[in-house]
C-alpha cells in the first residue's frame, strides 16, 4: 500500500469547535481516535463529528448524545481502576518497567511473574502515593509493580491475588532492538522482488507455485542476489471462484493452496496409474497455456490443482509422514483448525448465506460444534493442505540458503483481510465491526483509499493477550528469511472508514505500538528474520526514528525521496532501509518513465486535476530525478541524444548503488523490460489488478529463460557493479558475488 512519504507535522492551526462538539472530541481524544489530521497539502483537517460518533461506535463507544459522552468519559476513567491487572504488559529488554495494580484500598496484594519457562519471580512494589478512587462504592486504591531485572524476552504470566480475588495477564518482553539487522553490518545485500503467481516455468499450472518460488531463488542466488521478496501468499477462498489480491486474504495466518506444486507431494508417486495419468492430463492442458500473454486465471488453476489433491489426499501416508502431519496439526492448534472448519463450511455455503449470521455466526456455536462432526473429513483435507504449504515453503526457504543466500525468502505481511474471510469469522472477538480500514487522500491517490479490511479492535486485541496477531507473525515466520510488513504504519494508526462513507471520510485510530512493534521484533528474532517496514505514506516524524530504534527497516523508493529541496542525493537516503526504483503500486520502470501511469489513472477517472497538468507535473518530477542521476555521470547530459529505455532503468538503479542502504531490492519486472503494472491502487474490478503474467518486450518470460534473458542479465550485472566497484586499473568491467 503504497504512497509519496509526507511527513505529518505539528497542526496548522486549531479548528474552532462548538460547546456542544467539546465533550465528544475529548471522547474521541480518550479513546485513541483522531479529531483532525494533516493531509497530503500539508493543511490541517478536522474530522467530522458524524465520524467521530461512527468510529466511536465501532470501538463499542457509546456517543450518540450528550448523556451517552458524559457517561462513556466517566466509563473511560474508571475502565483501569476495574481490573486487578492490566489487559497485557509489554516491556522492553534490560529497560526498567512497572505495571499497576489495583486493590481494594488497605488490601495486601501478593504479585508474582512466571516466566516462560516456569521459573518464578518476586515482584518488588514500588512507592505510588496516588489517591485512592471510589469505584462502584469501593475505595480502590493504585500500587504498582516492577517488572524483574533480567527477564529475557519472551512470553511470561503475571499473577495477583487479592482478598480473595486473583488476576493474571501476560507479560510480553520484548528485544529492545532486533538483532537479526545485525547480519548485514559490513556487507550490504541485495535481491530480487518479485509477485511469484507471475513468475511461471514451463511445469507451472498457469500461475507461479512454490517450486518455482525455490527455483527462482536458486536464479537469482546464482547472479550474488541475498533474498528473493515476494507478495504475500496468505490463503484465499478454500474453491473457486478466489479473490485476485494478494492483498485482500482470507487469512493472514495460513497459506494458500494454489501456491502448490502437485508433483512435489511425495504422496503423488503412489497413485494408481490412471489417477496419476488424469493429473498429468490436466497438468498438460494448463501448461499449455505458460507461454500466452493472456491475463492469469487463478481459478481454472486452483479447480485443476483441488481435483488433483483430492486424489492424492486418499493415498496411504507411511507412518513417518502420518507423524510429521500430526506434529504439525498439534503445533498449529486451535488456530488451524477453526481455519480448517471455516473452508469446509465456506465450500458448501455461499457468502451470503444466512447462517453465517445466525447458527454459524461464530466457531465456537452448537451449530458449528455439529459440523466439526459431520465435515471431519473436509477439515483433515484443508488441515492437509496447509501441512503440504508448510513443507514446500520449508524447502523453498532451503533452496534459497543452499543456493548462497544470506537471508533467503522474504515473506510479505498485508495490511488486512477480506470481510466474511476466515480471519473475519475466526477472529472476529478482535476485529472491529461496521468500519474498513484505508488511506486518506494523498498526491499519488487524490481521492484516498478504502482497502475494504476490518481492523484490529485496540481494546479487544490486548484483552486477548495479543495471541491472534502473535499466531499469525508465527505461522508467516516459521520458513523467513524475512517480513516486509505492508504499511507497517498501521501498527500506530489506521485510517479507519465508517461502512457507506468515502475513503476521504475518516479518521485515524491510534494503536498500542509499543506493544505491536515489540511482539513483531520479538517473534521475528526467535523465527532469525529481518523485518522491513513498509513505511511510505503519511506519517508523523518520529515513527521511522522509533522503528530504525528498534532495528526495524524502512523502505525507500526512488521517485518518493525527496524534501524541500527536490530528490535526495544518495548519501541522504536512510541507512537502516530497504532502497528500490519502484513498488508493485506503481507501473514497472519502463511504464513510469512513459508515463504510463498518468495515462491508466487519467482513463479510470482518479485524477483531480486536468491531465494536461498532471502529465506536466509528473514529467518535472521525473526530470528532477533523472538530472540528479546525470549528476553523478550515470547518464549523459541533457542535451545529449537521450539514452535508450534499458539505459536510463539501469542508471536509476546504479544510482540506489550510491546510497548507504543496507539492502536493495530489484524488481523482477525492471530486469526483464516488463511495462504493464500489476496494481492501480483505487480500483477493483475497473482494472485487471493482479493478474498481469511476467512479460517482456518480446513477450512472456519464463523462469527458466531468466538466466539467457540480456536485459536481466545486464541489471543484475548493473547492481553488482553498483554494490562492488570494480578497482581503478580493472577494466574487465565484470564483478561477481
Amino acid at each position: 500500500m503504497a504512497g509519496h512519504p509526507v511527513s505529518e507535522g505539528p497542526a496548522a492551526g486549531t479548528e474552532q469547535v462548538t460547546d456542544a462538539d467539546t465533550a465528544l472530541r475529548e471522547l474521541a481524544a480518550v479513546h485513541g481516535v483522531g479529531i483532525s489530521y494533516r493531509g497530503w497539502d500539508g493543511l490541517e483537517h478536522p474530522v467530522a463529528a458524524g465520524t467521530l460518533r461512527r468510529v466511536l461506535g465501532a470501538l463499542g463507544v457509546a456517543a450518540g448524545d450528550p448523556g451517552h459522552i458524559r457517561r462513556s468519559l466517566e466509563q473511560a476513567r474508571l475502565a483501569p481502576w476495574r481490573r486487578l491487572l492490566p489487559p497485557t504488559v509489554v516491556a522492553r529488554e534490560g529497560v526498567a518497567a512497572s505495571f499497576d495494580v489495583h486493590v481494594p484500598h488497605g488490601s495486601a496484594v501478593s504479585v508474582l511473574v512466571v516466566a516462560e519457562d516456569g521459573t518464578r519471580y518476586v515482584v518488588a512494589q514500588l512507592e505510588n502515593w496516588e489517591t485512592p478512587v471510589e469505584v462502584d462504592g469501593v475505595l480502590t486504591g493504585r500500587a504498582s509493580f516492577a517488572v524483574p531485572e533480567g527477564l529475557g524476552p519472551g512470553w511470561h504470566t503475571i499473577l495477583a491475588d487479592t482478598a480473595g480475588m486473583t488476576a493474571e495477564c501476560p507479560l510480553v518482553v520484548a528485544p529492545a532492538q532486533l538483532r537479526t539487522t545485525g547480519t548485514l553490518a559490513g556487507r550490504r545485500a541485495w535481491g530480487l522482488t518479485a509477485q511469484l503467481y507471475s513468475v511461471r516455468s514451463a511445469r507451472s499450472w498457469g500461475i507461479g507455485d512454490l517450486a518455482d518460488l525455490a527455483d527462482l531463488a536458486a536464479v537469482a542466488a546464482g547472479e550474488g542476489a541475498d533474498f528473493l521478496l515476494v507478495n504475500p501468499l496468505h490463503a484465499a477462498e478454500p474453491s473457486p471462484p478466489v479473490e485476485d489480491s494478494p492483498y485482500l486474504p482470507a487469512t493472514r495466518r495460513f497459506f494458500n493452496p494454489l501456491y502448490l506444486r502437485v508433483e512435489e507431494i511425495p504422496e503423488y508417486a503412489y497413485l494408481e496409474p490412471r489417477a496419476q495419468a488424469a493429473i498429468h492430463e490436466s497438468a498438460l492442458r494448463l501448461q499449455s497455456g505458460n507461454r500466452q500473454p493472456d491475463l492469469l486465471d487463478r481459478d481454472a488453476g486452483y479447480a485443476a490443482k483441488l481435483a488433483a489433491l483430492e486424489l492424492i489426499f486418499r493415498v496411504s501416508r507411511g507412518p513417518d509422514r502420518a507423524r510429521r502431519f500430526g506434529e504439525f496439526c498439534r503445533s498449529q492448534g486451535k488456530g488451524l483448525d477453526d481455519f480448517a472448519l471455516w473452508c469446509a463450511m465456506a465450500e458448501r455455503l455461499d457468502p451470503a448465506s444466512p447462517e453465517w449470521a445466525e447458527e454459524a455466526a461464530s466457531p465456537g456455536t452448537g451449530y458449528c460444534t455439529t459440523q466439526r462432526t459431520a465435515l471431519a473429513d473436509r477439515i483433515e483435507f484443508h488441515r492437509w493442505l496447509q501441512w503440504l504449504c508448510d513443507e514446500q515453503l520449508a524447502a523453498a526457504q532451503q533452496a534459497a540458503l543452499d543456493a548462497g543466500m544470506r537471508i533467503g525468502i522474504v515473506h510479505d505481511l498485508a495490511v488486512g483481510v477480506k470481510p466474511g474471510g476466515a480471519d473475519a469469522w475466526t477472529l472476529a472477538g478482535v476485529l472491529a465491526s461496521g468500519v474498513t480500514v484505508g488511506a486518506p487522500p494523498d498526491v499519488f491517490n487524490q481521492q484516498g483509499q478504502n482497502w475494504t479490511q476490518p481492523p484490529w479492535h485496540p481494546g479487544r486485541l490486548a484483552e486477548s493477550g495479543y495471541a491472534a496477531y502473535r499466531d499469525m507473525l508465527r505461522t508467516v515466520l516459521r520458513h523467513a528469511g524475512g517480513i516486509r510488513v505492508d504499511h507497517i504504519l498501521g501498527l500506530f494508526r489506521l485510517w479507519w472508514i465508517p461502512e457507506g462513507a468515502t475513503a476521504d471520510q475518516g479518521t485515524y485510530v491510534y494503536y498500542d505500538h509499543e506493544a505491536l512493534i515489540g511482539i513483531l521484533a520479538l517473534e521475528a528474532q526467535r523465527a532469525g528474520a529481518l523485518v522491513i517496514g513498509e513505511d511510505l505514506g503519511v506519517f508523523e516524524p518520529w515513527v521511522r526514528d522509533y522503528l530504525a530504534a528498534r532495528g526495524i527497516l524502512g523502505t525507500s523508493i526512488l521517485w518518493f525521496e525527496r524534501d524541500s529541496n527536490g530528490p535526495l542525493d544518495p548519501e541522504s537516503y536512510r541507512e537502516q532501509c530497504l532502497t528500490s526504483v519502484n513498488t508493485h503500486d506503481l507501473p514497472p520502470t519502463a511504464g513510469y518513465l512513459a508515463g504510463e501511469h498518468v495515462t491508466l489513472r487519467e482513463s479510470l477517472g482518479l485524477l483531480r486535476r486536468p491531465v494536461a497538468e498532471e502529465r506536466a507535473a509528473d514529467a518535472a518530477e521525473q526530470e528532477a530525478v533523472l538530472a540528479r542521476v546525470r549528476e553523478r555521470g550515470l547518464l549523459p547530459p541533457a542535451d545529449a541524444p537521450p539514452p535508450g529505455e534499458q539505459a536510463t532503468v539501469e542508471a536509476l538503479y546504479a544510482f540506489t548503488g550510491l546510497t548507504p542502504s543496507v539492502l536493495l531490492g530489484v524488481a523482477l519486472v525492471d530486469a526483464v523490460g516488463e511495462r504493464r503494472t500489476q496494481n492501480q491502487p483505487g480500483t477493483g474490478s475497473e482494472y485487471p489488478n493482479w493478474r498481469v503474467p511476467l512479460a517482456g518486450p518480446d513477450g512472456v518470460v519464463l523462469l527458466e529463460d531468466l538466466p539467457r534473458n540480456p536485459r536481466f542479465r545486464s541489471l543484475l550485472a548493473t547492481i553488482r557493479r553498483a554494490l562492488r566497484p570494480v578497482p581503478p586499473g580493472d577494466g574487465s568491467g565484470s564483478a561477481g558475488k
